[in-house]
């Protein structure tokens, strides 16, 4: 039998030869001085119907040390106890291995996202590559192969977002066999760290996403994100949109309090076009990306009896089917005062396809901060924000003494609401138009009464005057 000393001891010769150990191993010896551990045996038939004599390769010396090279060669022992080709499971294994390297939990969890999404990471990932970072849900085009495919622009592109951030540079490198429960959760417990609780609710339920999906394909065997959530922070009870008629009992003093809130923000020193976005967005309660990405063909009948905004289904809030569903898009009725603010904002923005476009980038719209900045400005920080004026409208029409039976249902469509009767809602989007032109109107009269007319804010500042001293005589008389 063979020995440390012995396998040191070795030299080489000018042919190969061997040293035996035992019980079929034996020490290979090249002439190069290499030294390979091998095991001779025996499995299945030739082709003269002999025994088989074969090799087995056990790995190389010191690497492989004596007593590693016996222990292979036992578990090939065992394999052989069992009827099967210790070489053949070898190379198995082997293959499973390799197999295992090249699905990362990354390039399985993009098989899932693309699945899902409809996009083309590679596609999307040039994309933004080619503009230095910078990408837009409006640009989708470009990228998603499958239009249909279920999450919208929006919600793919929050969802690859989170596992670019918090879960690839973790375990995204990794077999995705090889994950275990441990490691998912310090993945999880780093995005808790930094307060983000509710994200590492989201995104436990994607790496599960991820592992559901590789379980039935053959990529993995088990899922070490299941119920993780029990081990995660409670989310914590999610923040009402602030709205000023928040905690405010009494209707009249709502809307008192409403039109008070129009008037602060109007006395403001900013751009007509902010002014008239306000106003507008007070008087439709559309969502804040609806008016931003409100564009001029959208709007119909203006110099008619029946103004009315199309929102396109496309720009609606909801999935990848509810933006491709036929007659699904919005209809706004408009009332007299949505149409003098779209009368004079033709004098700012009538020459450009966007109402509201922004400041710096007449192709791109105004971002909601800018009329959240005006409320802050104001003095409402914290106590409304563009989203509350839905609720604002909401709750003041639903109160009011003089409702009409149904009124509710109305109102819902108005805010374009999605009913859990899909096929209903498609057919509702139309419906009660005479109605909802009356609340629409009624609502304006309610809320505008007494305010200026829109043209009035047109050539007026915009900001309020730098009374900061001027030049370093001026700094130095001042201090």
């Amino acid at each position: 039998m063979l020995n440390d000393a012995k396998i040191k001891a070795a030299k080489p010769r000018d042919s190969a030869y061997k040293l035996a150990d035992a019980e079929q191993l034996y020490l290979f010896v090249t002439t190069a001085g290499g030294k390979h551990w091998r095991m001779n045996y025996t499995y299945g038939r030739n082709a003269k119907g002999k025994p088989a004599q074969k090799t087995l390769a056990l790995g190389s010396y010191p690497a492989v040390t004596l007593l590693d090279a016996r222990a292979r060669r036992d578990a090939a022992k065992a394999t052989l106890r069992a009827d099967q080709d210790p070489a053949v499971e070898k190379r198995v294994a082997a293959r499973a291995k390799a197999l295992d390297n090249a699905n990362t939990f990354e390039a399985v969890a993009i098989k899932w996202f693309e699945l899902k999404s409809g996009w083309s990471v590679a596609k999307f990932r040039a994309w933004r590559d080619s503009r230095e970072g910078a990408w837009s849900p409006r640009d989708a085009s470009h990228w998603v192969d499958r239009p249909r495919a279920g999450w919208s622009p929006i919600h793919a592109g929050d969802v690859l977002r989170s596992l670019e951030r918090d879960v690839f540079p973790e375990i995204g490198d990794l077999p995705i066999t090889g994950i275990e429960s441990p490691k998912v959760l310090d993945v999880l417990n780093i995005i808790v760290q930094r307060g983000a609780i509710e994200t590492a609710h989201r995104v436990c339920q994607r790496i599960s996403d991820v592992y559901i999906y590789a379980i039935p394909a053959g990529l993995a065997r088990h899922n070490p994100a299941a119920s993780m959530s029990k081990a995660l922070p409670r989310v914590p009870p999610a923040k009402k949109q602030a709205a000023i008629i928040d905690r405010v009992h009494d209707n009249d003093e709502r809307l008192r309090l409403a039109r008070q809130l129009v008037k602060d923000c109007e006395a403001e020193r900013t751009r007509a076009g902010t002014k008239f976005a306000l106003r507008l967005l007070a008087l439709t309660a559309v969502r804040p990306g609806e008016l931003g990405g409100a564009r001029w063909a959208e709007f119909e009948d203006l110099d008619g009896t029946e103004p009315l905004w199309r929102i396109p289904a496309a720009r609606m809030k909801g999935d990848a089917e509810r933006k491709l569903e036929e007659a699904g898009d919005h209809l706004v009725p408009l009332a007299r005062q949505s149409v003098e603010i779209l009368r004079a904002l033709r004098q700012i923005s009538g020459h450009l396809p966007l109402l509201f476009p922004s400041e710096r980038h007449s192709h791109r719209p105004i971002s909601e901060n800018t009329i959240r900045a005006v409320l802050i400005r104001a003095g409402y920080y914290q106590k409304h924000v563009p989203h509350g004026f839905r609720a604002t409208f909401s709750t003041i029409m639903n109160e009011r003494p003089d409702r009409a039976d149904g009124d509710r249902a109305v109102i819902d469509l108005m805010l374009a609401h999605v009913p859990k009767d899909k096929v209903e809602g498609a057919y509702n989007r139309a419906s009660y138009m005479p109605r909802r032109r009356e609340l629409a109107q009624e609502w304006a009269d309610m809320l505008l009464d007494g305010m200026p007319d829109p043209v009035e804010f047109l050539g007026l500042p915009m900001r309020n005057a730098d009374k900061a001293p001027k030049g370093p005589r001026a700094r130095a008389a001042a201090e």
